[in-house]
């Protein structure tokens, strides 16, 4: 059998070395934390969610909610860690952070066919199969190593994460749980703002400080992670439509749908911390204090993280890699989450999956495979490897990348339900050649 590396344990590297240390494959697996850490994460284990951002929608007429359940159908390491350490949080799969890292950390640590060694990687090894999942905060001097190696130049965005605030400070007189439309349990904590409210907070964000982050001025931004303040400076009411929408939502105190609204999500399973829900930043963390402060029940809340901005960097995948995640010009290197093109956290892991099976079938002597078109992970490394070379974007999954239903259906909700089926019996099918 042939050597298998992978170089970085995030969830892309993590779910890959997962899946071929399940097959009786030895692997190594480098991680360069905590000898070196990146200015987003805080701790050395797997799978750290820097964001606060949940795993997203559960529910398959969802296209992420899809994606999670073929990845279980897969025996994903992730969305099983995942499963085992959900906090509530409606119709969403949202997970206790250090619960979830801490999962995925000793499965992988204590498998006896993963080989876990702490160590920054420079170069991408040159002997046997090499899967890179260093993820958006990819190192210079392996960027520089992969650039040689591709001979295309990187593209480049850059994202922001909410804040998280220490629930004990929150002021419960001014706040009340529910769920948009009362869809599952009342798992936000939301906010209302009356019209005077809403207006001096608005005035307050756009003029408020921001940190200067280079080419962030170009426009290189991903428009799922827009910051709060870029957003609002586009109209007095775009918030109204994005992040502090009250559609769905009446304040009990009145019965009354607010004029905006501000919602909070747990954290952590033990709910002692808060993320603002759409409240990526890039604001100075003094600005935060202050603007976010003016939000009701924030006036005296603690802060224990404020939102941070960084750069997200990726290939030009279209240009440089397969459906199979392997480099066109090396198909012993293997790309896997979100510097292969993909965005988001399941998306990424989802890429390290089929990463993963592909390396130890190549491990083995086989020909690697490619998830059928119909399924959500086959139509997301289709468009990675098959979208516009020249104005690439980082994509989260959609049903838009699937191929459409051989028949026309106006009802958009069965047509959800009806490429979820489609999806699952593919994915059901697939898994006996995996």
């Amino acid at each position: 059998m042939s050597k298998v590396t992978v170089v970085g344990a995030g969830l892309a590297g993590s779910e890959a070395a997962w899946q071929i240390a399940k097959r009786g494959i030895d692997v190594t697996l480098y991680e360069m934390r905590p000898h070196k850490m990146t200015p987003a994460h805080r701790t050395s284990g797997f799978s750290e969610l820097v964001c606060s951002n949940s795993l997203r929608a559960n529910a398959i007429e969802n296209a992420v909610g899809l994606l999670k359940e073929e990845m279980r159908m897969l025996d994903s390491l992730v969305i099983a860690c995942a499963d085992r350490n959900r906090v509530p949080a409606g119709g969403a799969l949202a997970v206790d952070r250090e619960g979830f890292a801490n999962d995925v950390t000793n499965v992988l640590s204590n498998h006896p066919n993963v080989n876990v060694v702490r160590k920054e990687i420079e170069k991408i090894p040159s002997d046997g199969i090499v899967i890179l999942a260093t993820g958006p905060l990819t190192s210079d001097s392996l960027v520089q190593d992969l650039l040689e190696v591709t001979g295309q130049e990187f593209l480049y965005f850059y994202d922001a994460a909410s804040p998280i605030v220490d629930g004990e400070t929150i002021d419960y007189s001014k706040v009340f749980w529910a769920s948009r439309y009362d869809k599952g349990d009342a798992d936000y904590l939301n906010s209302p703002l009356t019209e005077e409210e809403y207006n001096r907070f608005y005035e307050e964000l756009v003029k408020a400080e921001v940190h200067d982050v280079h080419g962030f001025e170009e426009g290189m931004v991903f428009e799922g992670c827009m910051p709060v303040e870029v957003m609002a400076k586009r109209g007095r009411k775009t918030l109204l439509f994005g992040p502090m929408k009250p559609v769905g939502i009446n304040n009990p105190a009145d019965n009354k749908r607010p004029y905006a609204v501000v919602q909070m999500r747990r954290d952590n399973l033990a709910g002692t911390m808060f993320n603002l829900v759409g409240f990526q930043t890039h604001l100075k963390w003094g600005e935060q204090k202050r603007v976010f402060g003016m939000i009701p029940g924030l006036e005296n809340a603690e802060f224990l993280r404020y939102g941070v901005m960084h750069r997200n960097t990726y290939i030009n995948s279209p240009e440089v890699l397969l459906n199979t995640t392997q480099l066109k010009d090396n198909e012993n290197i293997m790309i896997a989450g979100q510097l292969s093109g993909v965005e988001g956290y399941v998306e990424s892991a989802a890429a390290g999956l089929v990463s993963g099976i592909n390396a130890s079938r190549m491990s083995m002597g086989k020909d690697p495979i490619v998830p059928p078109r119909e399924t959500a992970v086959g139509s997301l490394l289709h468009y990675i490897s098959h979208a516009d070379k020249g104005d690439f974007q980082p994509m989260n999954v959609t049903f838009g990348l699937l191929p459409e239903l051989p028949e026309r259906i106006r009802d958009k909700k069965r047509k959800k339900q009806l490429f979820a089926q489609r999806a699952l019996t593919a994915i059901r099918q697939w898994t006996y050649d995996v």
